[in-house]
């Protein structure tokens, strides 16, 4: 295991991620990523599937210190008292005195930001949260966070296809972590042919020399999600190869502006 460290922050750099993965299924998925070797786990109180990922830690049998739990409160509420119980009922589902992780989903403008990690950061102060973040924040907002907290992570979507060098030099001169999300480009990353060519090199898929390229990246994790156990532990093996400067060049110069997750509340991704 790799792993981000950032204003004390010890993060493995390779996650589970459980977006769209409900009931039994996600469960079973979480436990088996566990025994696989996954300390890393992401989820999100708007996936609802936060008892299941809580069921999955549970079966697994490992120790909760060796986890590292991230989770996300919505954007909905984001005043002091909105964000306090986003919080207690993720601790409830996850049934967690604490959460490693904790972040603002998406910005909401609605909310003074100000406000929001106040609160926050009070909550990190009691020890129900170990370290607070953000989630889907241009270069503008995570220069304003930055002012009023100690954030150590802005998750954002990151993958061959979607170039992130602005938000990448931002949280490297803030030393935070970018978590990247859809890093295998919802499963595209397999049909491109650099890729696939530079695996072949090294005996991996186009899905390992992704996670492996993102990884290799100063300040950066991912949170590949895989329900498949054979998916799971195949986008685990990544730490046995790594990619010399052309081969992380090659895969760089594969950026086309393709943004997978653009709901119409987002933010302005250019400022």
């Amino acid at each position: 295991m790799e792993y981000v460290e950032v204003q004390g922050a010890r993060v493995p750099a390779l996650g589970f991620g459980t977006f769209r993965m409900k009931g039994s299924e996600c469960a079973q998925a979480v436990e088996h990523a566990i025994q696989a070797g996954y300390r890393h786990i992401d989820t999100a109180e708007i996936y609802e599937n936060e008892e299941s990922v809580g069921e999955g830690i549970r079966a697994a049998g490992v120790r909760r210190e060796e986890l590292f739990i991230t989770t996300k409160a919505w954007m909905d509420d984001l005043s002091p008292s909105g964000v306090r119980k986003s919080l207690e009922g993720s601790l409830r589902r996850l049934n967690t005195d604490y959460v490693d992780l904790w972040l603002i989903h998406w910005p909401n403008p609605a909310f003074p930001l100000e406000e929001t990690l106040r609160a926050m950061m009070q909550l990190r102060e009691a020890g129900r949260v170990h370290h607070i973040g953000v989630s889907n924040f241009p270069v503008a907002l995570v220069e304003e966070a930055v002012k009023v907290a100690p954030i150590v992570c802005n998750q954002v979507e990151y993958h061959p296809f979607l170039a992130q060098e602005k938000i990448l030099s931002c949280a490297q001169k803030h030393d935070l972590m970018l978590t990247a999300y859809a890093p295998v480009a919802m499963g595209k990353v397999k049909d491109d042919l650099t890729l696939a060519r530079i695996g072949q090199r090294h005996a991996k898929s186009p899905f390992q020399v992704t996670l492996r390229w993102l990884i290799q990246q100063p300040n950066v994790s991912a949170i590949p999600k895989a329900a498949d156990p054979k998916h799971c532990v195949d986008n685990f093996d990544i730490f046995d190869f790594s990619l010399n400067g052309e081969e992380m060049a090659a895969v760089f110069g594969l950026a086309r502006d393709e943004r997978l997750i653009n709901p119409e509340f987002a933010p302005r991704w250019d400022v």
